[in-house]
């Protein structure tokens, strides 16, 4: 299978969330035959549910639709370091592969942080890329945080 970023559309989806005044933070799961499974962007504020970041979202979708709570060669792009919550779901859900954009040092869950995946109660661990389109993704963040202040 031929190698395709599909960062442009969870910043597309990190774009919707800002719109909709929630942090903007985008995720896309890709299932083993390349296909999109789920998209989605932050609904914390929307959904009154501090669980509705948009790798859950996304995640929920996906295994909805499979019909299973495994996601077993699926492929996760985000555009933010997930944190220790949806690190966790990331593991459960048995997501091969993850991609992500910005770091973030302060709530971060796979490089900063709790460091979910390198814990030795962490029963899977998916292969980690870091720093894809992370300029674009920080600087979406840091526009959205100025706006607010």
């Amino acid at each position: 299978m031929e190698f395709s970023s599909y960062m442009p559309v969870a910043m597309a989806e990190a774009h919707a969330a800002a719109a909709r005044g929630e942090v903007p933070v985008g995720a896309v799961l890709i299932g083993a035959d390349g296909q999109i499974l789920a998209r989605a962007g932050n609904r914390t504020r929307e959904l009154s549910d501090p669980t509705a970041h948009a790798e859950i979202l996304a995640i929920r979708e996906a295994c909805r639709s499979v019909g299973s709570e495994r996601l077993p060669g699926a492929r996760l792009w985000v555009t933010l370091e997930p944190c220790p919550m949806c690190a966790a779901a990331i593991s459960a859900a048995r997501i091969a592969v993850v991609y992500y954009g910005a770091d973030d040092p302060r709530m971060g869950g796979v490089r900063h942080g709790a460091r979910v995946f390198d814990h030795p109660q962490c029963h899977h661990r998916p292969e980690v890329f870091e720093g894809i389109s992370a300029a674009e993704s920080r600087e979406l963040l840091r526009n959205f945080f100025q706006e607010r202040r």
